[in-house]
């Protein structure tokens, strides 16, 4: 037999490893072969499918209880995330902090399956030393005002001549705190940025006073530098969004990047993280179109770069079922069927093998070379953010892309259901966190 003449998803039913249920401890197992990175990133084609959500826990908990991972990062806001990390780390709430994850999309974390992790992590944690406890960070840029307000309070325990100075300088972005996308747009039309140099001095200072700051509370320090970056950086971030989307979109996934060496660094050599994020910032760029055609680069690219023979990229996909997403920003979420994937689609050669789930290991030098071949052509591979228009998924939710060497593994389930968003979801609304991307 000629393999080379092979349909793709013959390939695919001849390489792909069956999965069992989620819930079934032998499915963590299926991470195992990648555990010597340092850096695993797992995605997601949604953020509102419950099973992304409880495979990424079940391969997390392999990965800390067997292969010493230490570090949970998630494509959420550093500030919203601080309070769960205070939560699993069995550490005392700062006191007025906000509740997390109570913006628009509130169900992209408030969920009972991220909750299920949340508890599982806590327990994990409990009786161990503190250095030995497993963290959980955010590694995006968004909910700026959180991120002030935990400078300044950090600043009147430590330092409280500086926190007034935090005040000041801080309190250019004021006007624009419930809008800080109508700033971005100000700062263009006067051709300045009027709150940069306050931001930036404010970092500074801070980082001048990293010896006598993080001396006796290095965590807490580590809070505090990490919010004040992000107000930097959402300052330019907001700015970025009016001179273009891939400027944005690359200040924001750099900030996610940056973000996640620090934290590998605040650990120490032998840290090793597990990242959650979107298949579209999981996924190397420089093999989308994305990269190809908008001069996007993205986490999983960087992570490829800073962290070279030590990372491992993996996607999840599906071809059909029901998603948690919204028609619009701050509109309410709905219950959403998901289109079966189109035919000229990489998912639609992962639902053609007939396995229902399944993991595909994609490294060369291991994977099959004419598997490798097949899904390196480039097809359209579907995104889902957290808005979802079936009507115009072509445009909206596909773009080109080489599978086989975005990722280092993919993992697929063929059916998939929503998320069960909590009962207590809180649908204040808020900026469009994720405008104009949604993902």
């Amino acid at each position: 037999m000629n393999l080379k003449s092979e349909a793709p998803a013959d390939l695919v039913t001849r390489a792909a490893e069956p999965l069992p249920p989620i819930d079934d401890p032998a499915f963590g197992r299926a991470i195992d072969r990648f555990a010597d990175a340092r850096v695993i990133c797992l995605g997601e084609a949604s953020h509102g499918t419950s099973e992304f959500y409880r495979a990424r826990a079940a391969l997390t908990r392999r990965l800390v209880e067997e292969h010493g991972f230490t570090i949970v990062a998630v494509e959420a806001d550093w500030p919203d995330a601080a309070v769960i990390d205070r939560i699993v780390r069995g550490k005392p709430p700062t006191i007025g902090a906000e509740a997390p994850f109570t913006r628009f999309p509130t169900w992209m974390w408030r969920n009972a399956e991220f909750q299920g992790f949340v508890d599982w992590l806590t327990q994990h944690n409990r009786g161990k030393n503190e250095a030995d406890r497993v963290s959980f960070h955010g590694l995006d840029l968004y909910n700026m005002n959180a991120s002030i307000r935990a400078v300044i309070e950090y600043l009147e325990q430590t330092d409280p001549p500086a926190a007034s100075e935090a005040r000041k300088l801080y309190g250019c972005l004021k006007p624009w705190k419930e809008q800080p996308e109508i700033y971005g747009r100000i700062a263009r039309s006067e051709g300045h940025a009027r709150c940069e140099a306050g931001v930036v001095q404010m970092l500074r200072a801070i980082l001048a006073n990293e010896q006598s700051y993080a001396a006796e509370k290095p965590d807490s320090f580590l809070d505090a530098i990490q919010n004040a970056r992000l107000v930097a950086n959402a300052e330019a971030y907001y700015r970025a969004m009016y001179y273009g989307s891939a400027a944005s979109w690359n200040l924001r996934d750099e900030h996610m990047a940056d973000t996640l060496q620090v934290l590998l660094q605040h650990k120490g050599p032998q840290a090793k993280a597990v990242v959650w994020a979107h298949n579209s910032h999981v996924g190397d760029a420089r093999h989308t179109d994305m990269g190809r055609s908008h001069g996007e680069l993205n986490l999983g690219q960087l992570v490829r770069e800073r962290y070279d023979g030590a990372a491992c990229l993996i996607g999840l996909g599906t071809h059909t079922g029901t998603v948690a997403a919204a028609d619009d920003w701050d509109e309410p979420m709905q219950i959403k069927a998901v289109n079966p994937s189109r035919s000229d689609s990489h998912e639609r050669i992962m639902h053609d093998s007939g396995i229902d789930r399944f993991m595909l290991d994609l490294r060369g030098g291991v994977a099959d070379e004419d598997l490798r071949t097949a899904l390196s052509q480039e097809r359209l591979e579907r995104y889902i953010g957290v808005i979802y228009r079936p009507q115009t998924e072509r445009w909206s939710h596909y773009s080109e892309a080489s599978l086989a060497k975005e990722y280092d593994g993919f993992v697929w389930f063929d059916t998939t259901r929503a998320v069960t968003a909590r009962t207590e979801e809180v649908s204040q609304a808020g900026p469009d966190e994720t405008w104009p991307f949604g993902v």
